[in-house]
């Protein structure tokens, strides 16, 4: 990193970094509380709200918010006139998973290999670490030239929406002239990328009856409708033979004309099998940013352990379709759920529920905000031009936010490269993607300011 003020500012306070992402790792903040204590949460809110307190942000609060969780919320007023820059991110965490698989405890923040593994590292705990960071560079280098305001969600892991509903039921407390979202990442280690497109998604219940009770599969077998056997015939036709996915209605030929993904770096990425075959066509790209991508999370059927000779009642999936942006959301749940009821055999009785929805965002690139976080990347990552790429997750709250406050420019960034593992077991972040993100968020919101 070329050096200057605010890059060697952050350097110094890298030990310092270390240590308070320790601590907010330490809480085991999964906002299921049926499987985790809410002090857990509770304790990570009061963390960051301390820390907003100490670095002199106002109206520092906890957020009661709809879902039965926390958001902290702060504003460090800047000089009279200053533009509103708000900065996002979120403590809750995915569960840790299989906690023998992980090398080391997933609420000990431990370094290896020169990077920081643990659970929330880089989804989202660091983000919080990475905005405290830039806030205290430049503190220390002329002070801090927009007003900020600093939100950090306690759900957003669980897509229970209480911060959305929040925030619509208070539109004012959030009002920007420029978002920055800290919860995506680079596209690899090194090269500075804002994410500029987010898919959204729905989710589907399907349930399959097609008896009273189960059945003797000697006695019944091979003339007794299956309900299990019907559900995996259903869920099969939501896939061509390529794995491309193929919801009646929902177009899924569109491509990208953004940021390449190398077919072999994404295999080293996804850490797919020696000999397995991606599914779908097209691009990389077109596959995971700019088409629809079902996904069969869950089937409801007997364990391989302990399962008896039957022909199964009942059986039910939970589908998830992701889709690009330009899809609406509410629409292709529509399409979804018609697909399920024609594709069902044999006349079985199909239910369809959905049970969650996010719609896509798209960010105007060409905007000021996005023009100063180009100079600020090219500063902070010496030799690299800032990308733009897609993302196949997504973050409702984004299309919240777009529609509260539409003049204001939203920037996706964060430290969830593919290395980072996020959702996985072993989650890590790298210090020095924290360190250059870290100086250019400061040097955005310099830049920014004008």
């Amino acid at each position: 990193m070329s050096s200057n003020p605010v890059a060697e500012t952050v350097a110094a306070l890298l030990p310092r970094a270390r240590q308070e992402l320790a601590e907010l790792v330490a809480f085991k903040s999964v906002a299921d509380f049926d499987q985790y204590s809410r002090s857990e949460s509770e304790g990570a809110a009061n963390w960051i709200a301390d820390a907003l307190r100490a670095e002199g942000f106002r109206d520092v609060a906890l957020l009661d918010t709809p879902d039965g969780t926390q958001s902290v919320y702060g504003c460090l007023p800047g000089p009279e006139g200053a533009k509103t820059v708000l900065l996002y991110a979120h403590y809750d965490v995915q569960p840790p998973l299989d906690e023998a698989a992980w090398v080391t405890p997933p609420f000990e923040l431990t370094e290896r290999d020169g990077r920081w593994y643990g659970r929330g590292a880089a989804d989202c705990k660091g983000g919080v670490i990475m905005h405290l960071l830039a806030l205290r560079a430049l503190k220390a280098n002329g002070g801090i030239p927009v007003t900020v305001k600093v939100i950090v969600e306690g759900s957003e892991e669980q897509g229970t929406g209480g911060l959305e509903r929040y925030a619509e039921q208070h539109p004012d407390l959030l009002a920007a002239d420029t978002i920055v979202i800290g919860d995506t990442g680079n596209f690899r280690v090194g090269l500075p990328t804002v994410t500029s497109t987010l898919r959204g998604m729905t989710m589907v219940r399907v349930q399959v009856d097609t008896l009273e009770g189960n059945l003797h599969s000697g006695q019944f077998g091979g003339a007794a409708p299956d309900a299990l056997a019907a559900l995996i015939r259903t869920l099969d036709s939501l896939r061509a033979e390529d794995g491309s996915t193929t919801v009646d209605g929902l177009a899924a030929d569109s491509a990208w004309d953004g940021l390449a993904y190398d077919e072999q770096q994404f295999r080293a990425d996804a850490k797919v099998l020696d000999g397995v075959e991606l599914i779908g066509s097209g691009t990389v790209a077109d596959r995971l940013w700019a088409r629809p991508a079902v996904t069969v999370l869950g089937i409801d059927c007997p364990p391989v352990v302990g399962a008896t000779p039957s022909v199964h009642a009942s059986a039910r999936a939970l589908v998830s379709l992701r889709v690009p942006p330009g899809v609406d959301a509410a629409e292709a749940t529509k399409l979804l759920q018609a697909h399920l009821q024609a594709h069902t055999p044999w006349g079985a009785r199909v239910r369809t529920e959905q049970i969650g929805q996010g719609q896509a965002f798209r960010a105007d690139t060409t905007s000021p905000a996005y023009r100063a976080m180009a100079e600020a990347m090219a500063a902070a990552y010496p030799g690299e031009e800032l990308q733009y790429a897609g993302q196949g997750g997504s973050i409702p709250l984004c299309n919240t936010l777009a529609a509260l406050y539409p003049q204001a420019e939203i920037l996706l960034i964060g430290l969830s490269e593919p290395e980072a593992q996020i959702h996985a077991v072993n989650e890590s972040v790298s210090p020095e993607e924290l360190e250059r993100l870290s100086v250019a968020e400061a040097l955005f919101l310099r830049a920014y300011a004008g």
